[in-house]
Parts: C-alpha cells; structure tokens; sequence
C-alpha cells in the first residue's frame, strides 16, 4: 500500500471516544500534543464519583467563562445524589447558548482547535462542546482604504462571527442564511457563504459551495485571496474577477442586489461575487450624497480611472507625432527638445519612481510616511528635473496618471490598469498609432472574453442592456431602484415590497 493510500484510509478512520478517561487524555496527547504545546490543557475533576476531563487551548477561550462553569459543575457534588445518568445533570448545568454533542474524538479536536472547549464525562462515550470562544482582534473601524464622508464608520476585522454580525445587524431577515464550511487539512479555515434564500440564485451558490468543498490544500495563510484564486481561476488575467470591500454596509448591499458574499476567517475584508468590471468602479460614496452629486463624483472618478490607463500612452502618441495635435492644442506635447534619454525610458523610469514611493509607503511606519513623500517630491523630482534626467512634462503627465490610479476604488483594478497601461506605452513606441489602437483593441477583447462564474465582465456593456447601463453612468435616487440587477439573476427582481 502507498503512502497516499494510507494517508486516505487514515483519514477515512474516526476514533471514537473512549469510555476510559485515561485513553482520552492519550490521544490527545499523541494527536494533538499536550503537554508539549504550553497553550493546550486538559483540567480534571470529579463530579458524582465520575472523574470529568475539559480539553481548552488558551489565548482562544474566554477564561471567565471558564471558571463561571467549572463553579456550576463542581457544585452539582453538594447538590446532587448519586446517579446513574451524571451526563444529564452537568448537561443541564452547562450554561451556555451553544452546547452540542460530538462523539468522536477527531469531532473533538477539531472543536478545541477551533477555539471551544470539549467536556468528556467518563463512561458516557460522547463529549460536550461548548462555545466560549473569545478571539484575539481589533474593534470595528472605518477602512483605511474605503474612506467616506458620511457614512458608517464601523468596517470587518479578522473575527468571521463579528463580520457576520455586522451584517446580521443591517439585514434582519430571516431568509439571511449563513452557510459554514471548513476548509484546509491543516487550517480547518472557517468559511462562510451568506445570502438571501428567497433572492439569490440556487445554481450560484451550489457553485459556489462545490469550488470551495473542492478546495483541496493545508491551509489558508492568505485566507480569502486563496479562496479567490480556487473559485475563479485567475490565471494569469490581471482584471479582479470578483470584489473585494471591508464595508460592511456595501456587501449588505450587495445581498440585497442577490449577490453571494464569501466571508473568510482572519480575513478584514470578504469576497463579492459574481461581479462585473462596473462593479469595481463604484464607491460607496457615491450613494451618502444626493443624486446628482453622486453622479458628479462618479463621472470625476471615471475621468480618473481613464487617465490612469490611457494618458500617459495618448500623450506619448502626441510627442512622437505632433501632427495629430490640432493647432490650438500643440502645447500638450513636448516643449523642450533637448533631452538626453528618451521619452519612452523617461516615462518607464519615473513610473518606475512613483511605483517605487507606494511600495516605501506601505512598509514606512506613518510618522515618518508624510517626511519620505516630502523629500521624494521636492528634492527627487526637482533635481531629476534640473540635471535634465526627466522633462517637466513627463514629469507631471506620470504624477496625473498615478493620482488617477489612487482615484480607483478598486485597488486590484487599479494595478491591473497600471499594466494595461505599460503595455499600450510599448505598443505606441513601437507602432505609434496603429499601436494605440491595437492595444485598446486587445484590452476591449480580453474583457469581454472574460466570464466570471458565468458572468459576462463587461455587462451591461456587452451584452448592451440599456437600462443597466444607464444606471451604471447615472446615479439614480434609492426610490427609483426598484429592479435588482438581472446579472445576478435574482429569484425575486422586485427590490421593494407590492403593496398588496
């Protein structure tokens, strides 16, 4: 028998749990390493002349909660008879919401690995789990990177059971469903798929619930990026194919549409989905302001968007030919001809540059953050400027480009745009506007060759659906919505109440 052959059938053996005490605190010894690992233990007492073991890894549990139990137990001995049914009786004295029963050992370690403590009453050949879970974390806070206004200020943390709460808490309908699964031979990763039943789509979420039961790995470091490139296959396709949001007020939203939300532990942020390139252009807020001044931001953050893909190759294309520049416009291109590298190197380099500061941001502790931008811009750029190593026009047309980047809401979409916009400027040297026009041409092709989790990427742009689209160029008022989006083919299109 091969090595991978006893490992399934291993895997395949549940051991039950024993009746002898001593035999369970064996196996969790071998199995799981107490008594070597300081922060798993094992406290025994007796209660009704039967000897009770409470399995528990410290750092998870909350130890208060603890203590209020073993009190209630221990004094069931001043209380109590003798009995031939004990486990009855600490049952009944279990005080807690969640307590549930597990007959195998492997159930068992699962249980206390994940944070809950196991109580095995000697002879009765089942064990109790109690949930007193009390994981490390943070508090809601406003995300860093989803910033509004107005708005709500509370965002996920890395606790799967306060995500689902700060969900539960904006969507008090009992057709919420939350669908956990465990995923990872090592990690046993809590995954949570949420929905509404009577919206949704049913094939969506069995998909959905098939990619991710098919995961087959040890564990989830990454947890829902790994998640992500199981049920979508990326590849090397560099557009976001689903959403990622740390608001919890916009995946509630999302759930309402009909949309499914893949919700990771140890994850701040969860999984939109299905989701179009539209959805990764829209912020939330656009919708904490009127209409019209939702439409406004929406239209500047478009602007943004184009100019972070398609400036810096369309001012390229004007420097290498001038003549396309109509006469009241020929300042755009290049003034001062007198350069020593060129154009196309100058931009690679100073993109290179601007690349290089977001990269020292992020790994350069605040205080000093705001000082390294100070001395990049005023002293890098200003010297690189006078010593003729860049023109002041490439200069400012790579910082347009990088503000319009920033203007995505969408981080991964903006770094996707970013390598679009490294090809095209190849392509425009190369072949200058046949170049362009290529480039733009394959980009338009790849997206609407894309369809993620049967979704066409480009909707409502192709396929055309003049109504959706609208919506997508307009922000209509909250009244006026009263269809949801039929690319998620909801069961129910009718997002506000008849009023029969």
């Amino acid at each position: 028998m091969s090595d991978q052959t006893r490992g399934k059938a291993k895997a395949k053996t549940k051991t039950n749990i024993f009746h002898d005490p001593s035999k369970n605190e064996a196996y969790f010894k071998k199995r799981v390493g107490m008594g070597v690992s300081f922060d798993l233990g094992v406290r025994k007492f007796f209660i009704l002349d039967r000897e009770i073991q409470l399995y528990y890894v410290n750092g998870l549990c909350d130890t208060q909660y603890i203590i209020h139990l073993l009190r209630e137990l221990v004094h069931l001995n001043d209380l109590e008879r003798q009995s031939s049914e004990p486990e009855k009786i600490v049952e009944n004295r279990l005080l807690n919401q969640q307590v549930s029963k597990v007959e195998t050992l492997d159930e068992a370690v699962d249980q206390v690995l994940s944070g809950l403590i196991v109580i095995i009453v000697e002879e009765t050949g089942f064990a109790f789990v109690v949930d007193v879970r009390s994981y490390p974390g943070r508090t809601p806070e406003e995300p860093d990177t989803e910033k509004v206004v107005r708005g709500a200020r509370d965002g996920f943390v890395e606790n799967i059971v306060v995500n689902t709460s700060l969900i539960r808490r904006r969507i008090r309908d009992e057709r919420l469903r939350y669908k956990m699964l465990h995923i990872g031979e090592r990690s046993k990763t809590d995954i949570c798929l949420c929905y509404l039943e009577d919206v949704a789509d049913s094939d969506l979420v069995d998909i959905l619930k098939k990619e991710i039961e098919n995961v087959k790995i040890d564990g989830l470091p990454m947890s829902d990026k790994s998640v992500e490139e199981f049920i979508v296959g990326q590849g090397f396709n560099p557009f976001p194919l689903v959403r990622f949001t740390e608001r919890a007020d916009v995946a509630a939203s999302h759930i309402l549409e009909g949309h499914v939300i893949i919700i990771v532990d140890t994850s701040p942020s969860v999984i939109i989905t299905p989701t179009t390139l539209f959805h990764h252009v829209q912020h939330a807020e656009e919708y904490r302001q009127t209409p019209a001044v939702g439409t406004f931001l929406r239209w500047v953050r478009f602007f943004g968007i184009f100019a972070s893909t398609f400036l810096l190759p369309l001012w390229l294309l004007f420097v290498i030919q001038p003549s396309l520049l109509p006469e009241g416009l020929s300042y755009i291109g290049l003034n001062d001809k007198n350069y020593h590298i060129p154009i196309i190197m100058q931009i690679f380099l100073a993109d290179l540059g601007v690349e290089f500061l977001r990269m020292a941001a992020i790994h350069t502790p605040t205080a000093l953050s705001t000082a390294m931008g100070l001395i990049a811009a005023v002293l890098i750029g200003d010297i690189a400027i006078n010593v003729g190593l860049f023109s002041p026009e490439v200069i400012l047309y790579v910082a347009l480009s990088a503000i319009g980047a920033y203007t995505t809401p969408s981080y991964e979409l903006s770094l996707a745009n970013k390598m679009v916009k490294l090809i095209m400027l190849i392509l425009v040297a190369l072949f200058k506007v046949e170049g362009f026009i290529i480039g733009l041409t394959i980009t338009t092709l790849v997206m609407a060759s894309i369809r993620s989790l049967r979704t066409p990427y480009l909707w409502p742009f192709i396929p055309f659906n003049g109504k959706a689209f609208w919506n997508i160029l307009v922000r209509t008022s909250v009244p006026g919505g009263k269809i949801r989006p039929s690319i998620v083919q909801p069961k129910n299109r009718e997002r506000q109440p008849s009023n029969s």
